[in-house]
């Protein structure tokens, strides 16, 4: 019996210790819980300050090539093109640039592109040269209105503004880029797009759809004139303004432009061979208008351009440079599709130039019909081939090339990457 009675009370004693114990645990529990909700707020982390740096960007692409495929002659060249063309002709860095580029501030860019393949000569190769070094500043809190300031491309010409890593043909026109050596000048370029567009613009060279970046809905400019990488030989500057328009049409896109500049043009006395009568002074007309329509391939393309105007131009019967007319365009017609990830682009362009080169010797005169037959693909984004068949005809001539014709066709291969 007092066995019973001591375990009874035993039990009861430790039944009790625990009732005990776990008020006790509920106390503190409770007393934690009220302190964290009466203690103050931990401090917010300070905002890591963005420095002017972090918005720096670095790309860029290479292209290496070769001409010399099913080549009927030799003789048949293109200085303007590619300095590869023809006789001792061989595997061929075309390009090789690294961007650099940065929104430092809200309204304040900078763009700076060298290249490392440039050539001097078809002798001399793999020179660097900037191409552009200019700073966008912008006007309004939007950046619809920009000034641009620097070495930058002229806004004259679709394929003149559209970059050679997104180019379907392997060369620019004679065309339309014999207005510019590479495209570039120093000077000063006004630019007006509203949000919508730029973004439009922007999103075609993204897309993949061979646009030609944002250089506005409108511009206009003052530059040097003498083309890129050269001083201005004269107190006049050039002028130029462009129109062009961007507009959706249920799936398709297209895009209209009408350019044109003016100014006076000074031949260097590098320019001139012995003999060759000028000016007194040097200094010739330069201006021309174009007109530009762009549907971008979704899947179906099509590019035209076409251009009139004035310029030097050498006339073999008075062995003098003159001012003379000049006109000539083309059109590219391409098709994107897709074969599972890869992209294959077909394309065909036709281009017809007559008239003067200012930039090379004796501001060379041409006369130049052409039809090349491509396809470009694409595996991965980071790498595109091209092979495409050209058929030329090309009547060239300066004070030593007189009735210089050459015609002839040949496969030309590049391959890229972008990084």
């Amino acid at each position: 019996m007092k066995k019973r009675l001591s375990s009874y009370y035993l039990n009861r004693i430790i039944g009790m210790k625990s009732v005990f114990l776990v008020m006790v645990i509920l106390v503190l529990s409770n007393h934690s819980l009220l302190a964290q909700a009466t203690a103050e707020p931990a401090a917010p982390k300070p905002a890591v300050e963005e420095k002017w740096y972090d918005t720096f960007k670095i790309r860029g692409y290479l292209q290496i090539r070769y001409n010399r495929l099913l080549e009927t002659n030799e003789d048949l060249k293109c200085e303007q093109c590619d300095k590869s063309w023809g006789e001792n002709g061989g595997i061929f860095i075309r390009r090789a640039r690294i961007i650099f580029s940065g929104q430092i501030s809200k309204q304040v860019y900078f763009y700076v592109q060298p290249d490392f393949a440039s050539s001097v000569s078809s002798t001399s190769l793999n020179f660097t040269q900037l191409r552009d070094a200019y700073m966008d500043l912008g006007i309004d809190k939007e950046n619809e209105f920009r000034i641009r300031v620097g070495q930058s491309k002229v806004p004259f010409g679709f394929a003149n503004l559209q970059s050679s890593q997104n180019r379907l043909p392997l060369d620019r026109d004679d065309a339309l880029n014999s207005a510019f050596s590479n495209e570039r000048d120093m000077g000063a370029f006004f630019y007006w797009a509203p949000t919508k567009k730029r973004k439009l613009l922007a999103n075609l060279v993204k897309a993949g759809l061979k646009g030609s970046g944002d250089y506005g809905v409108f511009a206009f400019g003052v530059f040097n004139g003498q083309t890129a990488n050269k001083p201005d030989l004269n107190n006049e500057l050039h002028m130029v303004g462009r129109l062009s328009y961007p507009i959706e049409l249920g799936n398709q896109i297209m895009e209209a432009s009408v350019q044109g500049y003016t100014g006076k043009f000074v031949l260097a006395k590098d320019q001139i061979s012995a003999g060759v009568k000028t000016t007194k002074d040097k200094i010739y007309t330069d201006q021309r208008v174009a007109g530009s329509f762009i549907l971008y391939p979704k899947p179906f393309g099509i590019q035209a351009e076409y251009n009139i105007g004035e310029g030097p131009e050498f006339n073999k019967a008075t062995d003098s440079i003159e001012s003379k007319d000049l006109y000539g365009g083309y059109v590219i017609l391409s098709y994107l599709t897709k074969v599972g990830n890869h992209i294959l682009i077909p394309f065909v362009r036709y281009q017809y130039y007559n008239g003067g080169k200012k930039h090379e010797l004796d501001a060379r005169s041409y006369e130049v019909e052409e039809t090349e037959i491509g396809l470009e693909w694409q595996p991965v984004p980071q790498f595109e081939f091209v092979a495409m068949y050209t058929i030329s005809k090309r009547k060239f001539e300066d004070a030593a090339l007189r009735d210089n014709y050459q015609e002839g066709s040949l496969l030309r291969l590049q391959a890229q990457i972008n990084f």
